[in-house]
């Protein structure tokens, strides 16, 4: 007990001043400490960033060494070329856009300088470029002994690791075999040609006289709609079926990208739009094995859902990817082949004239049988439109370049390939018939014939119903893949002579 207030005052003021002393002291410390630990994270920081620099320098004068040398001690006599800066290289300059009727800006200064035959740095990747007609053959010919496939990172994230395009050996050959079966000669001529024509018919009655309208989505449009049909039984009139069209288009978008995995990026996009496409096919998948199951009447028989939904040995995940890369084979050659018809015969009025000969003759003559809907012996008839389809693939390349990576060691007119090397095969070699349209070797395209089907029928429907020109000045450009920068804008106008069709 306190004697008096001023003694209790005295003491209050005595234990606050001691807390007060103890908490400035404790502050110091903590101030103290929290400035250390701020220098410790700092010095962490900076060794980090040491040792990240000293990483990307490792990693870049590892890709400089395997680049000039392939990085194994042996020496080895490699095309002549340049391989640029690491990581980066010619990439750039390689994916510039150009003309689909030439080889691009870059290859040509690289075959002046070097030859038809040149080394480079292509996507981080020691890489030999080849333009010989004869080198390309050879490669694609040694496929599984001295070369396979190889498909840049990126666009196998997109595709699917077990897409086609990503695939080698055994499981490529399995997945291949089916969707050769699928588009067989037999299933051409008894499943596709029907709907082909009536989608081309179909497109076709929608132009508008005098309108302008881009000719590329019209052929888009047209190939979209065949594939998902077949495919998968899907009707346009399906709102899923518009949904799936609205995100093949992003998804397309995210193949020709920098593959940065970034918001907003056109590459998250397309592994976006990815999922919500296999989402829809797997609906599409599982709807089919319950009707299966139960053993539901007017089940589908033909599309390719009903040959790999009871497969015995294919994953889920596989055949969801088989599907996705028919699709975009099966849409992307199609409907580019048709726009570079329409693009070229417009400037080529002695073709079309030709052309129409050719199919006023066939109409003439179904007329007379009281047939209406073209057969397979039709097909066969159009000799000219083959020659027509040929030089389109010929002028304006789908495809522009095939990637394959030697597998051995392999030499070729006196150069080196080392194994583990890339090689650019270019495909789209102007004025040379030996053009390889549809790739080559045991990759063949298994859809070539389709394409060339779908070509066929479209140009007999185009060339008895109308004439066209372009609308405004547009050209076909490759990379990534072949397309028009406005879209092939166009105008029709009703052909006089059309009561034949």
């Amino acid at each position: 007990m306190f004697s008096s207030p001023y003694m209790w005052y005295k003491e209050k003021r005595r234990r606050l001043h001691l807390a007060t002393t103890e908490a400035a002291v404790c502050g110091i410390e903590e101030g103290r400490s929290e400035r250390d630990r701020e220098k410790r994270e700092e010095r962490m920081a900076l060794e980090l960033l040491l040792l990240i620099s000293t990483a990307i320098i490792a990693v870049i004068i590892f890709f400089a060494f395997r680049s000039n040398g392939n990085g194994d001690g042996k020496a080895y006599k490699l095309p002549p070329g340049k391989m640029g800066l690491p990581l980066i290289g010619q990439t750039i300059a390689f994916m510039q856009p150009h003309s689909s009727a030439s080889l691009g800006d870059f290859v040509d200064r690289s075959m002046a300088k070097y030859g038809k035959i040149f080394r480079m740095n292509l996507l981080g990747k020691p890489t030999i470029v080849s333009t010989d007609p004869d080198f390309n053959r050879f490669i694609l010919q040694s496929e599984g002994r001295l070369f396979e496939n190889s498909c840049p990172t990126s666009i196998a994230e997109i595709m699917g690791r077990w897409s086609m395009l990503a695939l080698v050996g055994d499981i490529h050959r399995e997945l291949r075999s089916i969707a050769v079966n699928f588009m067989s000669n037999v299933k051409l001529r008894t499943y596709f040609l029907g709907d082909i024509e009536r989608q081309a018919v179909k497109i076709l009655d929608s132009w508008t006289e005098n309108a302008t309208f881009s000719a590329q989505e019209a052929a888009k449009k047209f190939a979209f709609g065949l594939m998902v049909k077949h495919l998968m039984s899907m009707d346009e009139s399906m709102p899923e079926t518009e949904q799936l069209r609205r995100e093949y288009h992003t998804f397309m978008k995210g193949m020709a990208s920098i593959p940065l995995n970034l918001p907003g990026t056109a590459y998250r996009k397309a592994l976006q739009s990815r999922a919500i496409i296999l989402k829809i096919m797997g609906q599409k998948l599982d709807e089919r094995i319950t009707k299966i199951r139960e053993k539901c009447e007017g089940l589908e028989e033909d599309d390719l859902l009903a040959s790999v939904s009871t497969h015995p040995t294919l994953t889920r995940e596989q055949i969801l990817d088989l599907i996705l890369s028919m699709l975009f084979a099966g849409h992307e050659t199609s409907s580019g082949a048709i726009a570079l018809a329409i693009y070229f015969l417009q400037a080529c009025p002695k073709a079309v004239r030709q052309l129409r000969e050719e199919h006023a003759e066939i109409a003439r003559l179904k007329k007379e049988r009281g047939e209406t809907a073209l057969t397979w012996d039709d097909y066969k008839k159009m000799e000219f439109t083959h020659a027509v389809i040929n030089e389109t693939l010929r002028l304006g390349n789908i495809v522009h370049f095939l990637h394959r990576k030697a597998i051995k060691d392999v030499q070729y007119k006196g150069y080196d390939i080392p194994c583990g090397w890339e090689v650019a095969i270019l495909v789209t070699v102007t004025k040379n018939s030996n053009v390889m349209s549809f790739s080559g070797g045991p990759r063949l395209c298994p859809g070539a014939e389709l394409a060339k089907l779908e070509m066929a029928v479209f140009l007999h429907h185009l060339v008895l119903k109308y004439d066209w020109e372009l609308a405004e000045r547009d050209f076909p450009v490759s990379f990534p893949f072949l397309g028009f920068p406005k879209g092939l804008p166009i105008k029709v106008r009703r052909f006089g002579g059309n009561q034949v069709a």
